[in-house]
C-alpha cells in the first residue's frame, strides 16, 4: 500500500514537472550555452550578411581584373611607342604611367583592407543587431548567464539554446531586410530598425 502510494507520488511529481515544462515552453537554465559561430551561419541574417560580403569580393576581384588587363594592354601600347618617341617623352609617358599603376595599386588595396575590416566587424554587428532577443530568450529561460560554446569544457545539450535563438531571429528579424547596422571604425552600434 505505501509503494502504491509512494509509485502515485512519484508519478505525480514527474506528470506536474513535464506539464510545467510543456507550458514554459522553452528550456530553463541559470546557465546557457550558444554557437556563435552557428548563429552567423544559420540565420538568415547571418547568411545574407555572408553572402553580402562574397558578393562585394567578387565584384572587387573582377573590378581588380579588369584593371589588370587594361594596364597590360596600355604597357604594351606604350612598349610599341617607346620606337617612334624620343627618349625624354617615353620617359614621361613611363613615369605618367607608373604613377597611375602605383595609384591604382593604393586604391585597391584601400579597398581590399576596408572589405576585410568589414568582414572583421560583421560577427560583432551581427551580435549587436541579434542581441535584444538572446536578452529575451534568456529572460524566458530563466537563464542569467550565456556562454560562447567555443568557451565551454563540458556541457549538457539541454542548456544550448542556439536552435532556439536561430529561429527566434529569424522570426523576429528575418535576413535583416529593415534593419540598418551601422558600424564605426572602432565600435558598431547596435542595428536600429530602418523608418
Amino acid at each position: 500500500m505505501i509503494w502504491q502510494l509512494l509509485r502515485i507520488l512519484c508519478l505525480s511529481i514527474l506528470l506536474t514537472g513535464t506539464a510545467k515544462a510543456q507550458t514554459i515552453g522553452v528550456i530553463q537554465s541559470e546557465l546557457l550555452v550558444l554557437d556563435t559561430e552557428r548563429l552567423l551561419a544559420e540565420t538568415l541574417f547571418g547568411k545574407k550578411m555572408t553572402a553580402e560580403y562574397q558578393a562585394a569580393r567578387e565584384k572587387l576581384s573582377t573590378q581588380n581584373r579588369q584593371i589588370e588587363a587594361e594596364l597590360e594592354a596600355e604597357e604594351k601600347l606604350l612598349t610599341e611607342l617607346r620606337a617612334q618617341s624620343s627618349t625624354y617623352e617615353f620617359k614621361s609617358m613611363a613615369d605618367a604611367f607608373d604613377a597611375k599603376v602605383q595609384e591604382l595599386r593604393r586604391t585597391s588595396d584601400l579597398k581590399v583592407r576596408e572589405l576585410e575590416r568589414n568582414r572583421d566587424l560583421a560577427p560583432v554587428a551581427f551580435m549587436r543587431t541579434v542581441e535584444p532577443i538572446l536578452v529575451e530568450l534568456m529572460v524566458e529561460t530563466g537563464g542569467a548567464v550565456i556562454l560562447d560554446k567555443r568557451s565551454v569544457l563540458f556541457r549538457r545539450d539541454v542548456v544550448d539554446i542556439t536552435s532556439l535563438a536561430i529561429t527566434r531571429i529569424d522570426q523576429k528579424i528575418g535576413d535583416g531586410t529593415g534593419f540598418v547596422v551601422k558600424n564605426t571604425k572602432n565600435d558598431p552600434e547596435n542595428a536600429v530598425p530602418q523608418e
